[in-house]
């Protein structure tokens, strides 16, 4: 069974429900959903009516399916969870981006398995990268070692997202306290 059903929950939980903050560089949101996601997924209705099962529904589509996280949650529920919030809070591509590149960073120069491209698609190729760094990990922390690394690149871009953009100062101290760390 999917663990989509469960995190979503967590996920909303985290968005809340309408917000339209002139400052959040996301625009109109309702559930986390940002009114451009929503229109490119079909729909068209005022954002503060958009219901908490079609909000749901477009996270499946666009957030979870598209990075393979039923494949990603066989291995690791948890590395699942961390990967839906990341792409949910700072985009798909960044979010497989980061778990290429520490995949790449733990397979002992190659000797494990091959480098995989960062290219933030999480496909075939970083299933199974994963797949044989969680096997050959399992007893020395493999699990959270992956999870730290991805939130210490987590942190490291909402710090370097507020010196580029000096309004996210404002967000940056939420994101670090209800982002990093979530699994």
């Amino acid at each position: 069974m999917s663990k989509f059903y469960e995190f979503v929950n967590k996920v909303i939980k985290i968005e809340g429900g309408y917000v339209n903050d002139p400052k959040d560089s996301g625009g109109e949101t309702n559930w986390g959903i940002t009114i451009a996601v929503a229109r490119a997924f079909g729909y068209n209705g005022p954002m503060r009516d958009m219901t908490r099962q079609q909000a749901a529904e477009i996270y499946k589509a666009r957030f979870w399916d598209s990075m393979r996280l039923d494949d990603v949650a066989a291995i690791s529920p948890q590395i699942a969870l961390e990967l839906f919030d990341s792409g949910v809070n700072v985009g798909t591509q960044r979010a497989g981006e980061w778990f290429q590149t520490c995949l790449n960073a733990f397979n002992q120069e190659g000797a494990w398995y091959r480098d995989i491209t960062v290219d933030g698609r999480i496909g075939p190729m970083t299933i199974a990268a994963f797949r044989d760094y969680m096997t050959r990990r399992v007893r020395n922390h493999g699990e959270r070692v992956m999870l730290r690394a991805l939130n210490a690149l987590q942190g490291a871009f909402y710090i370097d997202l507020s010196q580029r953009r000096q309004k996210d100062e404002r967000f940056v101290y939420g994101w670090i306290l209800n982002r990093v760390e979530i699994a």
